[in-house]
């Protein structure tokens, strides 16, 4: 949608992910709405990270700019590591550690942009920016909390007050609903391994301050937030869909040739996010036969490290298994256009990790899914995902999560060759349907800046 603001005036809106991908291309898909409504957008982030966002569309560019701020040395995080794919899962803290040295640079940057005549309506940031407020706060910016996680999950963890009247000290509290939802529920932790991911979120980490207290200062400070999400009881952006962009005839890559070889909607495309915590010995399990796949395979945890980017492909399959499947299956360690990937008539079904990024552009294409999800709120995306039929999880050991082969394989089988497979296909058009209304998202951001003028001078 392509429009100018209007009567109520072009808004200044800086947003500010937190140094995860999957929250900075969220950030910035919510980012070229507001540019393509007219308003001016200055999308904040570390020098290395903008450099690997993908381009904006040039009719945008005049109304979204890119600011980098450098990210401080801390002592433990890799020479080089701005964001969390470039650490393994327990350097993940020092990189939060390293963003809250952000806050001076910050804070220059306001006072520049006030100085300027440029003073904000509005800066967007993330779950764990909990001294952004103060700081806007000395330049009266309001501040508004963009949350790009499933918007259950936040119910789950719940306000400071409610954990205060109903404590959740043990891993065993978090395997059922909290007291606070006062309906019949099913949103909790199944696994051992899943709850203490929950509870790690409420303890102090390397950075100092809990997830949890980051997140309920950041609540407490904020007008308003802001949900990648639908019909919630807060302010809904929609699920913020990213385009298809068709390719230019001659210059396809070769994943989208090879698809283009295969018999319709026969290929599963496989791909578990930037953070999953995965393993050699994982990606072995992983390791899939009998159905045609295409893998985007990621390096196991901390990529950016030299430990990791020393280990070759060829040491994360087992051996043989690229000859074995050739011709069947192809597996990518490089960018993968998922979207792109994910809307081709080839693909039939997606093995994913539940993140709510890419559960969301699954939605677009109406697949069902095999669902192998690890860590905070992927587990109840899951259950959700399963519950309204459109797909089956990986079985699982209940208490420590590990999985193997055979269990991907009989999930993969319940979703490509068994009759179940018909009607999780079906459920999954028709979610699809209802997701897609392209007229209903426009109407969530137009709503959305409705909101953000109206508020940004509230007290």
């Amino acid at each position: 949608m392509e429009a100018a603001a209007d009567a109520g005036g072009v808004l200044e809106v800086v947003v500010f992910p937190w140094l995860a991908f999957g929250h900075m291309l969220s950030f910035l898909e919510l980012s070229k709405r507001l540019a393509a409504r007219g308003h001016a957008v200055t999308f904040v982030s570390t020098p290395r990270n903008l450099a690997r966002l993908p381009t904006v569309p040039p009719h945008l560019s005049p109304r979204l700019r890119f600011v980098p701020l450098p990210l401080p040395r801390v002592d433990g995080l890799p020479d080089g590591a701005e964001s969390t794919a470039d650490v393994p899962p327990e350097k993940i803290e020092l990189v939060k550690k390293a963003m809250d040295g952000l806050a001076a640079p910050l804070a220059a940057f306001l006072a520049d942009a006030v100085a300027a005549g440029r003073r904000p309506d509005w800066i967007v940031h993330d779950f764990c920016h909990h001294w952004v407020p103060p700081i806007a706060g000395e330049h009266g910016v309001p501040c508004a909390a963009f949350m790009t996680v499933y918007a259950a999950f936040v119910v789950f963890l719940g306000p400071r007050w409610a954990n205060v009247e109903h404590p959740r000290a043990a891993t065993e509290d978090f395997a059922v609903a909290p007291r606070w939802i006062p309906v019949p529920s099913t949103i909790a932790c199944r696994r051992r391994s899943e709850a203490e991911s929950i509870a790690a979120l409420f303890r102090a980490n390397a950075s100092g301050v809990s997830d949890m207290d980051r997140v309920w200062l950041l609540f407490e400070r904020c007008r308003v937030a802001i949900y990648r999400s639908c019909d919630e009881p807060a302010i809904p952006a929609g699920i913020l869909l990213p385009p298809v962009i068709a390719d230019e005839d001659g210059d396809r890559p070769e994943i989208l040739r090879w698809l283009d070889d295969q018999p319709p909607k026969s290929v599963i495309y496989v791909a578990l996010g930037s953070e999953a915590p995965l393993t050699p010995g994982i990606l072995h399990e992983l390791a899939l036969a009998g159905v045609r796949f295409l893998w985007a395979l990621r390096r196991p945890s901390g990529m950016f490290s030299a430990a990791i980017d020393a280990v070759t492909d060829d040491d994360l399959l087992p051996a043989g298994f690229e000859e074995r499947t050739r011709g069947r299956g192809l597996v990518r360690t490089g960018w993968v256009p998922q979207v792109v990937a994910l809307a081709h008539g080839a693909t039939g079904a997606f093995l994913t990790h539940c993140g709510w990024g890419s559960t969301i552009e699954s939605f677009a294409s109406g697949h069902p899914l095999v669902m192998l999800p690890f860590v905070l709120d992927q587990p109840l995306v899951a259950r959700a995902m399963a519950e309204k039929g459109v797909g089956v999880e990986v079985a699982r050991d209940e208490t420590d999560g590990s999985f193997d082969r055979d269990g991907v394989a009989a999930a993969v089988r319940r979703v490509m060759v068994d009759e179940e497979g018909k009607a999780l296909a079906s459920n999954a058009m028709k979610l699809r349907e209802v997701l897609t209304d392209q007229g209903r998202q426009e109407t969530y951001i137009d709503d959305l800046v409705e909101h953000l003028r109206r508020y940004r001078g509230c007290c």
